[in-house]
């Protein structure tokens, strides 16, 4: 990483303090300050931000989530790529992810890039590996409650973690047990899918703002995913979000005649490996799109 000069700031790390200046740094760039979201990015990953020279707040940040074997990560995903308004347009982002790709080394790298994002991640090197699409509304099953998959979901118990840990790590391709291991406090709502006594998927709903998020959705299979959803809109009176893998057409027609509506797209990018491991075909939306 090049040695800033005596008027730039220095990049530094993020730590759980700095939750409210992140959120800050949300509300200033218009997007909603979704400190419960910070608060699992700053502490399963590590934030990096600029300080204001003028002692307000920061320029910028980014948070960047590993997995694989501790010290040893084989992907990391960034993602709360922000620059605040005031000092927008003046290489704040570029700056930011250099210094994401100068820290990654040999690991690859993954992002969802929104269409303003793009650009600068496809000069650094990122390419662009996919789609996911981004559906909110209020849930009704498509055909009423007697239409829905028969697939048995249950809220998920302490016991059930190393079924989902275990399933997790088979589909997402690396071990995420520090991010999973968060999920039953950071979710509203945790349930699992089963056959024949087996865990055969999971999902968790976790507050956001006015909305619950659908996320992460990890399934056998297209009527597995639909019953996780299901289950999880039934518990809820909030309207849900969540970010679905294009490649699954099914799913996307089947909530959206449920009542979610399309609301933007975002391109999956990765830098230093053509593809992201894993199975992509049980691998339904992500826990959020900022860590993968």
């Amino acid at each position: 990483m090049s040695t800033p000069s005596l008027s730039a700031p220095p990049i530094r790390r993020l730590t759980p303090r700095d939750l409210q200046v992140c959120a800050d740094l949300s509300e200033d760039r218009g997007w909603p300050r979704e400190e419960h979201k910070w608060g699992l990015l700053l502490s399963a990953g590590t934030g990096y931000g600029i300080d204001a020279p003028d002692g307000n707040g920061l320029m910028g940040a980014y948070v960047v989530t590993q997995y694989g074997p501790p010290g040893r990560p084989a992907l990391a995903a960034i993602g709360m790529v922000l620059v605040a308004e005031r000092y927008a347009r003046q290489g704040i982002g570029r700056r930011l992810m250099r210094n994401a790709v100068d820290e990654a080394g040999s690991t690859p790298l993954t992002l969802h890039a929104t269409p303003n994002g793009r650009p600068l991640y496809e000069q650094l090197g990122f390419k662009v590996i996919g789609r996911a699409e981004m559906v909110m509304g209020r849930f009704t099953p498509a055909g009423g409650p007697g239409a829905l998959p028969a697939v048995a979901t249950r809220p998920a118990t302490a016991e059930d973690l190393t079924s989902i840990l275990r399933l997790d790590t088979e589909v997402f391709g690396h071990d995420r047990m520090h991010v999973i291991t968060r999920l039953p406090a950071f979710t509203d709502q945790l349930r699992v899918a089963e056959a024949d006594g087996e865990v055969i998927g999971y999902a968790g709903a976790w507050p956001n703002m006015a909305t619950h998020v659908v996320g992460p959705l990890v399934a056998r299979d297209t009527e597995t995913a639909k019953a996780l959803i299901a289950s999880l809109g039934a518990g809820t009176d909030r309207p849900l979000r969540t970010d679905i893998d294009v490649r699954h057409e099914e799913l996307l027609a089947w909530v959206k005649e449920s009542g979610l509506e399309p609301v933007a797209f975002n391109a999956v990018m990765a830098y230093g490996v053509p593809e992201l491991p894993g199975d992509w075909t049980r691998r339904f939306a992500p826990l959020t799109v900022a860590a993968g």
